[in-house]
């Protein structure tokens, strides 16, 4: 596999810098997930994905007649690399539309779904922002085990039951929805369903859940007699495991890109810190223990680069990935982990200042990043389900269960 970058590639690199200078404030460290707490970075990262749909670059990959350019994954990889290094926010219209929810459309949804709801998120609107309803108190990496219930009654599906951790419920326009809708007594699998809620909807009450930073990313949502079209199921009525199987692939990728371009960032911001920061009159970059630890950090990273190139050429070629996504998110999730801790040990005692503090060093990138790592190495997927997955696909050991 050859991974070196045609010029069209080398060039999109130099324009994403380019956006990201004239668009992005120098001291900006708001990203992903975080940037649905506060409402003036809600605000300003539903501005800079307009922008970004203008360009062509928010969908990139998707195919034209749903907003896309139809680039390759291997260009969307670099896009995405590059975004994250520069903390360009508004790439995923909520959780996340661009990334699993119009891919898995695509897969699975029908024409009318498509035409109504793909535009949406590929022009940046408002409307195009999607939350994930997954998880629920007694259901986590036990996905099948969900309890929430779909009925039919009168030519539509009553939803009742609980979700939790649902990142961007606040601020969704729609939610992706899995549901119980099969025979109580059916295999747990064979009963779950995808459904396209309207947040809108009466009878749906969000309730915020704080992190430990004081962020608020998570809720519980609640659903009470929830009235939902028929024509809102995505795929087939009790084929959703299956149909999420597949998707996890696309949702598991997405964090890769995101993975390699922040720890690519805060690694390069190490590296400059250790070169002007003086202790004992000298660097500390000269420090061989600070040294080892810069040069492990960036060889995992260049790894994960790696990785990701590999998926998306496989992606681009035609072949359908199995292991590699979750084989990328728990190395993402690695990666995450060890730069985050490399970056309390050099900056010390001063990584504890609050992120947007004036006295915060580095922008407060390293404290950001330390609060943030254990809640990314869970969401999609804890490291030991996707260690499962490896074992399975790629090992060919027996299932755990």
């Amino acid at each position: 596999m050859d991974f070196s970058l045609e010029q069209s590639e080398v060039s999109l690199k130099e324009d994403i810098r380019g956006f990201a200078e004239q668009e992005i404030p120098h001291n900006w460290i708001v990203n992903f997930l975080d940037e649905e707490s506060r409402d003036e970075d809600w605000a300003f990262s539903l501005s800079i994905s307009r922008k970004l749909a203008q360009k062509g670059w928010l969908v990139m990959n998707w195919p034209k007649k749903y907003g896309g350019c139809d680039a390759s994954w291997v260009k969307y990889t670099v896009f995405a690399m590059a975004a994250a290094y520069y903390g360009i926010p508004g790439l995923s219209m909520g959780v996340s539309g661009t990334g699993w929810i119009g891919p898995s459309l695509m897969l699975y949804g029908n024409e009318d779904q498509r035409q109504r709801y793909l535009p949406e998120i590929a022009s940046g609107s408002p409307d195009g922002i999607w939350c994930t309803g997954y998880s629920e108190p007694n259901s986590g990496s036990d996905f099948a085990s969900i309890k929430t219930r779909a009925v039919r009654q009168s030519g539509e599906y009553v939803v009742n039951g609980q979700k939790i951790w649902t990142s961007c419920a606040h601020r969704a326009r729609w939610c992706w929805l899995a549901v119980k809708t099969g025979d109580s007594e059916a295999r747990a699998q064979d009963s779950i369903s995808i459904l396209i809620v309207d947040m809108r909807s009466p009878g749906i009450t969000v309730k915020p859940l704080l992190n430990y930073s004081g962020e608020h990313i998570f809720n519980e949502v609640f659903f009470d007699d929830v009235r939902v079209p028929l024509g809102n199921l995505v795929g087939e009525e009790n084929r959703g495991w299956y149909q999420l199987m597949k998707s996890l692939v696309y949702e598991r990728n997405s964090f890769g890109g995101q993975s390699y371009g922040t720890s690519k960032r805060i690694l390069d911001s190490l590296v400059r810190y250790a070169g002007e920061t003086c202790r004992a009159g000298k660097t500390i970059a000269k420090d061989p223990v600070i040294r080892h630890r810069l040069a492990e950090n960036a060889v995992e990273i260049d790894i994960l680069k790696m990785f990701l190139y590999e998926i998306a050429w496989k992606m681009d070629v035609g072949m359908a990935p199995l292991y590699e996504s979750s084989r990328n998110k728990a190395m993402a999730d690695h990666v995450l982990e060890k730069i985050a801790l490399t970056g309390t040990e050099i900056l010390g005692s001063s990584c504890q200042v609050a992120q947007r503090s004036k006295m915060a060093r580095l922008n407060g990138l390293i404290q950001r990043q330390y609060l943030m790592f254990p809640g990314n190495a869970i969401a999609a997927g804890t490291d030991e389900i996707e260690k499962n997955i490896i074992g399975k696909f790629k090992l060919g050991l027996p299932r755990s269960y």
